[in-house]
């Protein structure tokens, strides 16, 4: 299925409003100001954001926080940052020192409390305006290369759609990836339903 202009930024719209409360809930854990934005969303085909990541990447270690979701469409949300980027937002948010053993200590956990945010902002969203109802499980923090972090995800027969997101927090910009990995043909009741309920065509 081919996403026209209106339900691509019918998407954008779903999951600015994901990131606008997944902001306001990380805002009041922590003493610093978040701005999170999502400068664009893109919908691919698995081979084809697998390219696009890779060749952004590279042979970069990136931090990922995954989760499976299931109901009308099914499929895996993530959260990925490379691990620099990673544990300079974990260093921001605890007060810890970048490279500190503390650090390290406390990153997995941070990290995974962020992407559970974000990720179940993002998706309680599509839930809400749409009026569906998720499933969702644990959240699982991952270090790997972009490859692994998406093969172990099952992505050959999918639809991946992509929202860079932008976190800016005391005037330190930094960029992650929410990545939505639709199962094959789930992205396509995605797109209807949001024709349903949104009036998009």
């Amino acid at each position: 299925m081919n996403v026209t202009p209106e339900q691509l930024d019918a998407l954008q719209e779903l999951i600015n409003i994901g990131v606008g409360r997944a902001a306001s809930l990380l805002n009041e854990m922590v003493n610093s100001h978040i701005r999170l934005e999502i400068p664009y969303v893109k919908v691919l085909k698995a081979a084809d954001a697998y390219q696009e990541l890779a060749s952004r990447f590279h042979d970069d270690s990136l931090a990922a926080v995954r989760l499976g979701f299931t109901g009308p469409f099914y499929g895996t949300a993530g959260l990925i940052f490379p691990t620099d980027s990673a544990s300079t937002l974990v260093a921001v948010l605890t007060g810890e020192e970048p490279g500190s053993t503390d650090l390290d200590a406390v990153k997995i956990g941070t990290l995974s409390e962020i992407g559970n945010i974000v990720i179940n902002g993002v998706m309680g969203s599509i839930s809400n305006v749409l009026r569906q109802h998720m499933n969702y499980t644990l959240p699982v923090y991952l270090e790997d290369k972009i490859e692994n972090l998406l093969a172990s995800a099952n992505v050959s027969e999918s639809k991946m759609l992509l929202a860079q997101a932008r976190f800016t927090i005391e005037q330190l910009e930094l960029i992650g990836d929410i990545i939505l990995i639709f199962e094959l043909d789930t992205f396509d009741a995605l797109i209807h339903i949001i024709n349903q309920e949104m009036g998009v065509s």
